[in-house]
C-alpha cells in the first residue's frame, strides 16, 4: 500500500496519502463495502503527477509508440499530464497494444516481459495508487509479495519459523505459468467484489485485453490477441499486474481455509507472487492432494516436475533465493535447522561478476567497475544476509578478487595473476572494494 511509504526516493503526496488512508480505513471497517465512485481519483493531478513521479523513477522502456521518458521531459510534463487529465474524464483514454520482449532466465529459458507505453504505464500506476488500499485491507497476511512493509525476507522468515514449530512436511509448490494463466472472468470477479465503478472495470478489462505486439525474428512486428482470444493472462511488466496477481492468489489462500486445510493438517501457506510453500505438521501428501484440487477450480496449473514433499530435516528445498534445512554451527558442529544462500543464487552471484568483469571491459575505468562491483555485491549482500551466509560471502569475495586480479592484468598488460601488484589490501584499500566477510565479523548469525 502506498500510504506513506517511498517508492525509491518517492514520498507519497500528503494529499495523495491522506486519499489512500481513506479508502482504505472504508475498506477495512465494512469488508463487504463496494466502492462505487473511484474513476475520477485516477485523474486527479496529485495522483497523475505522483504516478508519473513513479515511472520516470522506474526508467522503463518505450512501449509500441517509440515515446520514451526523456521525449516527454523534453516537453512540457504538466501539460502532457493534463491532457492526459482530459482524455481520462472524457473517456477519450485508450490502452494502446503491449510491447513484448523476452528475458532470459537462469535456466536458459525465457520468459516474456510485457511493456506497455508510457501513457499506459502512467495511468495503470494511478489506478493501483487509488485501488491498492482498498484490496490491501483484503490480502491474506500469508501473501508477502507487492505490498508496503512487506517483502521477500519476511516471507523467508516466516518459512523457517514454521519449520522450527513442528510443521517439517513441506509442499514445494511451482504453477505452470501463473500470470499468464489467470481468468480474466474469475479475476474481474474477485475486482468486482470490492469495485462496481463501471469505468474502472472497463479500464480493467481493457488492459486484461490489450493486444501483444514483438518483432517476429524477420524484422517485422506482430501482434497477437492471445489473452483477448483466450480469456486469461496478465502482462508480466505491467505496473497493475502485481496488485492483480495478488488479488488472484488470495482466492487460493482463502480456498485453502474455507476447505479446511489449515486446520485439519496444521499446513500454513508462504505465498510470494507466483512462489508458494505450505508446511504442515501432518499428512502432506492428502494436503498437496487437497492443494491441487483447489487449484484446478481455479483454473490453474501445478507443474508437477517441479512441485514435490520435502521432509525436514532429512531433505531440503529452496525457496526465494534461499536453501532450507539442517545446518551445522560451525562452532560446535551442532545441528539445526536454518537458512543459507541457495547454490543457484551463488552460481547466479558469480556468473554477473564474471560479465561485470569481461576483458572486452578493459577499456573502462577501474573507479567504474569497482563501483559497478560493490552495487551488485551491496545488493546481493543486503537481500542474502539471513542464517549462515559466511561460507557463501567467503566464495563470493574469492571469485570477486580473483576476477578483479585478471581485469586489472589485462587492462595494464601485467603479466601473471596479478596476486603480488594486485594485493587484497590494494583492492580493499586504494580501489574501495567491498569485502563481504568484513560485512558480517560482528555479526553472531553470519557466523554460524
Amino acid at each position: 500500500m502506498g500510504r506513506g511509504r517511498r517508492l525509491g526516493n518517492l514520498r507519497t503526496p500528503i494529499s495523495v496519502q491522506k486519499l489512500q488512508t481513506a479508502l482504505h480505513a472504508k475498506a477495512k471497517e465494512e469488508p463487504g463495502y463496494r466502492f462505487y465512485l473511484l474513476y475520477d481519483k485516477i485523474y486527479r493531478q496529485d495522483v497523475l503527477e505522483h504516478a508519473y513521479r513513479i515511472c520516470k523513477a522506474n526508467k522503463g522502456a518505450a512501449g509500441v509508440d517509440g515515446v520514451r521518458i526523456e521525449d516527454i521531459e523534453a516537453t512540457e510534463v504538466e501539460q502532457w499530464l493534463g491532457e492526459l487529465a482530459e482524455r481520462l474524464r472524457k473517456k477519450d483514454y485508450t490502452p494502446e497494444a503491449v510491447k513484448r520482449v523476452w528475458i532470459p532466465k537462469p535456466n536458459g529459458k525465457q520468459r516474456p516481459l510485457g511493456i506497455p507505453t508510457i501513457t499506459d504505464r502512467v495511468v495503470q500506476t494511478a489506478a493501483t495508487i487509488v485501488l491498492e488500499p482498498i484490496f490491501e485491507a483484503d490480502l491474506q497476511s500469508e501473501q508477502y509479495a507487492y505490498r508496503a512493509d512487506r517483502g521477500a525476507q519476511d516471507a523467508v522468515r516466516a518459512v523457517h519459523r514454521l519449520l522450527n514449530t513442528g510443521h517439517r512436511h513441506v509442499i514445494d509448490a511451482d504453477l505452470s505459468g501463473y500470470f499468464d494463466s489467470i481468468p480474466h472472468k474469475e479475476l474481474m470477479k474477485s475486482v468486482a467484489r470490492r469495485i462496481s465503478d463501471r469505468h474502472i472495470l472497463h479500464l480493467i478489462k481493457q488492459w486484461l485485453e490489450a493486444p501483444v505486439e514483438e518483432n517476429d525474428g524477420h524484422g517485422h512486428r506482430k501482434r497477437t490477441t492471445t489473452n483477448r482470444d483466450a480469456g486469461r493472462g496478465i502482462p508480466q511488466g505491467a505496473p497493475i499486474s502485481p496488485l492483480l496477481s495478488n488479488l488472484y492468489m488470495r482466492r487460493f489462500i482463502l480456498g485453502w481455509k474455507q476447505w479446511g486445510c489449515e486446520r485439519s493438517w496444521s499446513a500454513h501457506i508462504v505465498n510470494y507472487a507466483d512462489d508458494l510453500v505450505i508446511c504442515c505438521k501432518v499428512q502432506a501428501h492428502e494436503a498437496m492432494d487437497a492443494m491441487r484440487r483447489i487449484m484446478e477450480k481455479l483454473k490453474l496449473t501445478v507443474n508437477e516436475d517441479k512441485t514435490h514433499l520435502c521432509l525436514i530435516p532429512q531433505e531440503r528445498f529452496d525457496f526465494l533465493g534461499y536453501t532450507f534445512g539442517r545446518c551445522y554451527n560451525r562452532v560446535t558442529g551442532r545441528a539445526y535447522i536454518g537458512t543459507r544462500p541457495s547454490k543457484k543464487s551463488i552460481k547466479r552471484m558469480v556468473e554477473s561478476i564474471t560479465e561485470e568483469t569481461n576483458r572486452r571491459r578493459a577499456i573502462l575505468d577501474a573507479e567504474y567497475v569497482v563501483g559497478q562491483l560493490n552495487r551488485k555485491l551491496t545488493g546481493w549482500a543486503n537481500y542474502f544476509c539471513l542464517g549462515q551466509v559466511s561460507t557463501a560471502y567467503q566464495s563470493i569475495n574469492i571469485h570477486v578478487t580473483h576476477r578483479l586480479r585478471r581485469w586489472l592484468c589485462k587492462k595494464h598488460k601485467v603479466q601473471g595473476n596479478g596476486g603480488k601488484r594486485y594485493t587484497n589490501q590494494y583492492l580493499y584499500d586504494e580501489l574501495g572494494l567491498i569485502n563481504l566477510p568484513r560485512r558480517t565479523h560482528d555479526l553472531p548469525w553470519a557466523k554460524a
